[in-house]
């Protein structure tokens, strides 16, 4: 009974110990994905939402209690309608979707669709992150406004 004894406490921290380094890789994972500020949604194979990070509340109207909810139902502000047809498509054709979609207030994003893949290398859902890119967006009008400008000043010569 002492020898069962001190083999189920030998196993039991074993446990433990991967339990602990497990919790450790979650925290960082999860600091990872708070830090990169990139808003991040993960979605089954039938499009529910598996997970999200904080930043995507931003965009998508996420509570805690949405987990396990089809995206389609869950309201964003986002002027993307082709949204749910390119997550089709990456889990079709496990190709990544990426495009530059404006927001409903002006911002501008960096939407990518990629396919999750497991371990395993099994296909499980897909990964969406969005980048908010509405600085360089801004930057870009300004620059094309100077382009302009510049030409009409040399015909102007």
């Amino acid at each position: 009974m002492q020898s069962l004894n001190e083999e189920l406490q030998t196993v039991n921290a074993e446990q433990q110990s991967k339990v602990d380094e497990l919790s450790h890789l979650n925290e960082d994972m999860m600091n990872l994905l708070n830090s990169t500020e990139i808003a991040t949604i993960f979605l089954d194979r039938r499009r529910n939402l598996r997970r999200f990070t904080p930043g995507a509340n931003k965009v998508f109207k996420l509570i805690p209690g949405d987990v396990g909810r089809p995206l389609t139902d869950i309201v964003n502000d986002l002027r993307y309608p082709e949204l749910s047809k390119d997550v089709d498509e990456v889990l079709r054709t496990l190709s990544t979707v990426e495009r530059q979609i404006e927001s409903l207030h002006g911002h501008w994003f960096s939407v990518r669709i990629l396919p999750y893949r497991t371990l395993a290398d099994v296909i499980d859902g897909v990964v969406m992150t969005l980048s908010n890119i509405t600085a360089t967006k801004l930057l870009e009008a300004t620059l094309r406004e100077e382009i302009r400008r510049c030409k009409l000043a040399d015909k102007e010569q």
